[in-house]
Parts: C-alpha cells; structure tokens; sequence
C-alpha cells in the first residue's frame, strides 16, 4: 500500500471513530431534554390532575344531593288556606312508604297525576292545585318522592319512578278510571319522571312544562369542566324515549329558563312524535310561573282530550 492509501485509510477509519463517537453525542441532549420537559410537565401538572380526580369523586359522591333538594315534613304550609285536600297514603313496590294530596272535582273533565321538581316538597304548589281544580275542573293528586316531605327513604332515580307508578295506581283506584286514562302532568324534574310512564305506559294526555333532553345534559350546562355525560347514575334521558310516547303533548318552555336551557325543551319536543303543541313563554324563568295565555292553552289542550 502506498503512503498516500495509507493515509486516506487511517482518515477514513478515523473519520468512522469519531462518527461513532458523535453520534451518541448529537442523539442524547434531544431525548434528554424531551425526558426533562416530561418531568417538568408532569411536575406542574400532576398537583392539578389529582385535584382534578379527587372533584371528580367527590361531585360522583354526593351526585343525589346535588340532584334531589328535598324539604322535609314539617317544613312547608301543610294546612293551605282555600284548597280541600284529602291525604294519599301509599307504597312503592320496595315497601317505601310514600304520601299525596288527592284534590277531588266533583264533575271532573280529566284525572291528572302531578309530578313536581327536585325541588321542596307538595305543600309548595297549593296555587297550581288550586288552578287545576278552580279554573281547569279536574282531580288531581301531587305525590312526594320518596325523601320528600312526609315519603320516606332517599330519592334516586329508579326510586322515584317507581314511586310515580305507585301514585298512579294509586289515583286509578281512587277515582275508578284506567292508568293508562291518567293525563301525566311533570315540571322540571318532574316531567322526565312522566315522560317514561308515557313511553313505557301510555296516557290519555301528556303536559311538560320546564322539563330537559336528559339530566347529564343539563348538569353539563352548569359544571362545563366536569365529565358529566359519562359521569352521572341519574340519567332520567327522555329525549331517547319520548317518541315511544304517540301523543298527545302540550309542552311549554320559557325562553330565559337559567336553570333548565329553552334549548333543551325544544330538543325534546322536536324528538316527539304524534300530535304535539309547543308554548314559547317569552323571557321566562324556570321558576316563574306562567302567564294567563299558558293555562287558556292548556284549558283547550284538556278540551281536546
């Protein structure tokens, strides 16, 4: 070999030598740094996700007692001046000892069941029953749920809904008429629990006011950062049942609803099938309640029945 082959060789594997020798060099500082800022990240992070998850438990935890406001008996106006009552004692078929008020008509032009909200107890809506009785001439009975007013227990969704059905047999017995004869009436909350005796059960007539596509939707509406859609038990998703109900339904809404968004009801009313009525009360809130053109609406809605 020449001197100069020589030469070109030992630069070559010298060149090879320092080649292996850098490469580690130039490859390392990369990875390094991506594993520092990792650990940085998780650093900063990791206090923000375990709070995070330990809201999530907590908000899973105490699920019902954000959903379900119950008042207890003796709290309330128990002895309502101008409304004639008689006391409805009854059981949901686990044994739950639930209570009503059966306000009777005497020429009745419908028997209506009154499924409230999640809010207080029956002993707040004596100006609703005195409505129903004195203005639309129909017998009606409210029902507590279970951990509301005198009902025994704690509300949850299956609970409650078995205890609409108790009540409903209840006012079938009493007033001599079928169940499925029954006009189902449900605000807010209360209109989830008559759209599934509807669906699964039928009625002569179907009146919402206030009512919501599905609890998770309207939970999400008010905690944005929680995963509420996957997260609840309480579903009550009558959007997914309502157009197994044919009909008829008068729903209502009010368009400044703070509590429940007029988005949702309208969702829901679109979902239904069957002969159907919808009553936009203009700037109304959830609890507020409605003006005088709402009940002339409802008066020709049980006309038509």
């Amino acid at each position: 070999m020449s001197a100069d082959e020589s030469t070109v060789a030992k630069v070559s594997t010298e060149d090879s030598v320092t080649s292996s020798k850098l490469s580690p060099t130039l490859v390392s500082p990369s990875h390094g740094a991506m594993r520092r800022a990792g650990r940085l990240t998780w650093r900063l992070c990791h206090p923000f996700l375990i709070a995070f998850v330990v809201v999530v438990m907590i908000a899973s935890l105490f699920e019902n007692s954000l959903v379900y406001l119950p008042t207890r008996y003796p709290q309330g106006n128990w002895n309502p001046p101008g409304l004639w009552f008689e006391d409805a004692q009854f059981q949901a078929t686990d044994g739950t000892q639930l209570h009503g008020w059966y306000v009777p008509h005497p020429e009745p032009r419908a028997v209506v069941l009154f499924a409230h909200g999640n809010g207080g107890n029956l002993s707040g809506r004596a100006d609703v029953l005195r409505l129903f009785h004195n203005d639309l001439k129909v017998s009606v009975l409210i029902f507590d749920y279970r951990g509301y007013g005198k009902s025994e227990g704690k509300p949850y969704e299956r609970g409650v809904l078995s205890d609409a059905r108790a009540a409903r047999a209840w006012l079938a017995k009493r007033t001599g008429v079928s169940e499925q004869d029954i006009v189902l009436f449900g605000r807010s909350l209360g209109g989830a629990v008559a759209v599934d005796m509807a669906a699964h059960d039928g009625a002569r007539g179907l009146i919402l006011e206030s009512t919501f596509t599905s609890l998770p939707e309207v939970a999400a509406v008010h905690y944005p950062w929680l995963p509420t859609r996957w997260l609840m038990s309480n579903r009550f998703d009558s959007e997914a049942i309502i157009a197994d109900y044919p009909g008829p339904l008068l729903q209502s809404h009010g368009t400044a609803d703070t509590v429940v968004p007029f988005e949702l009801g309208r969702r829901l009313f679109e979902s239904a099938q069957g002969k159907k009525e919808f009553h936009e009360i203009p700037h109304g809130d959830h609890n507020e309640l409605p003006g005088r053109e709402y009940y002339l609406q409802l008066d020709a809605f049980l006309n038509k029945l």
